[in-house]
C-alpha cells in the first residue's frame, strides 16, 4: 500500500506540526484507511493489531472535535486492561500537546477511586478507562457522559472475551444517541459483528494486515505429549537461548505450574494471570518490559497490556483454540524488521488445530524433532537489568528526571547504566544494569529525590 503523508488530511496546522515533531511523517496502513472516514465523523469498525498505529488513528480523530473551553467529557475510550489504558493515555497526551489545557483522565480498577473522583471534579475532555471502573463512576454520578461525541472501543474482542459485553452496552446507554463510535479489534468474531450492530450506525469496515510480515518469523512446531511438555520446554529454552521470551498457556492454572517448574530448574520466570492484584501485574509488566526478566509465562488476556517491540521469541506451551489468536501471539516477535522465533508445542491429538492454523495462515507448517534439541548446557543466563521500586509516584510529584538526577548526580551512576523508568500514581520503577544495581540502591537509599526520602527496594 502506498504511504500517504499526514499533511494530506484536513488537520489543523498546529496538530500536523506536533505529529511531525513526534516523528510521524507518513501514515501507517490503518491510519491511511481509517482517518479519512473517521474525520468525516463516520462510525468505523477496524480490524487492526497492536503496533499498527491504531491509537494515533482514533486519538487524532477525537482530538479534532474537542471544545477546549468546555471541560465536560467529550470523548470516551474503553480498554480491556489498565495497562492498555495507560499506553493509550500516554499516546493521546503526546498528540494533544498542540493545544493547551486538554485534560486526559484515566479511570481504571486496581487504583483508589478517591483521587479519580477529585480529578473528575476539575473536568476532563478525554476519559480513558476500563469498563468496570467507568461503571463505578457512573453509579456514583461522579462522571457524566452527556456531552460525549466520540466513543472508542479499543481491543473490543478482548473486552468481549473478558465478559464486558453488558458493561459496554450499559455505559453507552449514558452517552448521546448521536455520537461517533469507533470500534477497533485485533480479531473479528461474530460477537464483534453483533456488538457493532447494536451500538454503531452504518459503520465503515476497515481491515489491515499486521504491520510486520510473518516472513520475519521462523515458526517451528514440536510434538510433545502433555506429560513430556515441561521437559521439552526446558530443552527449547536451553537450545535456542532467546534473550526475551513470552510463553503462552491457555489457563492460569497451567501458567502457575509452568512458572513453578521453570523456577525449580533455575529459570527466574515471571508469571502473569488473572488472579494477581493490580500492583503485582504492574510490577511484572514493568520488569519484563525493562529487561529485568527474560521469561514471562502468561495467558492471552493477561498478556494483552504487554507492548514489547523487541521480543526475541514466543513459545506456545499450549496451542490456542483459535488460529487467529495463534497468529496474534506469534506476531509479537519479529517486529520492526527484526528476526523473530515462534515455537509451538502440540500433542498428537491436536492435528485439527494444526490444520486450522495452516488454513488460516495459508501456508505449510514446519515441524521439528525434539530429539534434535541440545540437552541442558550451562546455567540459565541472568537478565541484564535489575528493577528498583521507589515508594513515590505521580501523586508525590515524582518525575523521571528526578529519579535520573538522584541516580546520576554527585558522581553517582553513569547515565548509560540506567534503563527504563516507569512512574505510577504512588510507586515508581527504574531499571539499572545488573553490575550497577547495588550501587544504585545505596545511592537512592542514602540520597533524596526532590528533596525527600523515599523507601527503595530491589525486586527479584
Amino acid at each position: 500500500m502506498t504511504q500517504t503523508l499526514f499533511s494530506s488530511l484536513p488537520l489543523p496546522k498546529a496538530l500536523l506540526s506536533n505529529i511531525e515533531s513526534l516523528g510521524y511523517s507518513q501514515m501507517t496502513p490503518i491510519q491511511q484507511q481509517s482517518l479519512p472516514h473517521a474525520l468525516k465523523e463516520k462510525d468505523l469498525i477496524a480490524k487492526a493489531k497492536t503496533g499498527s498505529g491504531k491509537t494515533a488513528a482514533f486519538a487524532i480523530t477525537l482530538l479534532t472535535k474537542l471544545q477546549v473551553r468546555d471541560f465536560g467529557c467529550q470523548a470516551l475510550v474503553l480498554c480491556p486492561t489498565r495497562e492498555l489504558a495507560a499506553q493509550v493515555a500516554t499516546e493521546v497526551r503526546k498528540l494533544a500537546r498542540y493545544r493547551q489545557n486538554i485534560k486526559v483522565v484515566t479511570l481504571c480498577g486496581g487504583q483508589p477511586i478517591g483521587p479519580q473522583i477529585g480529578s473528575l471534579a476539575h473536568g476532563g475532555h478525554v476519559v480513558i478507562g476500563t469498563p468496570g471502573r467507568i461503571q463505578d463512576h457512573l453509579r456514583k454520578q461522579t462522571l457524566s457522559l452527556e456531552k460525549v461525541n466520540t466513543v472508542v472501543l479499543d481491543e473490543a474482542d478482548r473486552m468481549l472475551d473478558m465478559g464486558f459485553r453488558d458493561s459496554i452496552e450499559t455505559i453507552l446507554g449514558y452517552t448521546p444517541k448521536k455520537r461517533q463510535t469507533l470500534l477497533f479489534s485485533a480479531t473479528y468474531p461474530k460477537e464483534i459483528k453483533a456488538l457493532s450492530k447494536d451500538i454503531q450506525n452504518n459503520p465503515i469496515e476497515v481491515t489491515v494486515e499486521s504491520t510486520h510480515s510473518h516472513s520475519q518469523i521462523q515458526q517451528l512446531f514440536y510434538c510433545a505429549e502433555n506429560k513430556s511438555k515441561p521437559e521439552t520446554l526446558l530443552k527449547l529454552l536451553n537450545h535456542y537461548q532467546p534473550e526475551s521470551t513470552v510463553i503462552f498457556c491457555n489457563t492460569k492454572q497451567v501458567c502457575k505450574e509452568v512458572g513453578s517448574w521453570l523456577y525449580e530448574n533455575g529459570h527466574r520466570a515471571l508469571v502473569l494471570h488473572g488472579d494477581l492484584e493490580q500492583k503485582e501485574r504492574d510490577q511484572i509488566l514493568v520488569r519484563f518490559a525493562n529487561n529485568s526478566s527474560t521469561l514471562l509465562v502468561a495467558t492471552d488476556v493477561a498478556a494483552r497490556g504487554l507492548d514489547i517491540d523487541d521480543l526475541a521469541a514466543v513459545i506456545n506451551y499450549d496451542l490456542s483454540r483459535d488460529p487467529e489468536v495463534h497468529v496474534h501471539r506469534i506476531g509479537r516477535t519479529g517486529r520492526a524488521g527484526k528476526e523473530g522465533l515462534a515455537l509451538s508445542l502440540h500433542t498428537s491429538r491436536e492435528q485439527y488445530k494444526l490444520d486450522e492454523i495452516s488454513d488460516y495462515m495459508q501456508s505449510e507448517l514446519s515441524f521439528a524433532d525434539t530429539r534434535q534439541l541440545r540437552d541442558k548446557v550451562s546455567a540459565p543466563p541472568k537478565a541484564p537489568m535489575v528493577t528498583l521500586s521507589i515508594d513515590g509516584g505521580k501523586k508525590n510529584k515524582v518525575r523521571p528526571g528526578d529519579i535520573l538526577g538522584a541516580l546520576t548526580g554527585e558522581a553517582g551512576i553513569p547515565g548509560n547504566q540506567v534503563g527504563k523508568i516507569a512512574i505510577f500514581d504512588f510507586v515508581s520503577y527504574v531499571a539499572i544494569k545488573r553490575d550497577s544495581a547495588r550501587q544504585a540502591l545505596n545511592q537512592l537509599e542514602r540520597g533524596k529525590i526532590k528533596g525527600r526520602k523515599f523507601k527503595v527496594r530491589r525486586l527479584g
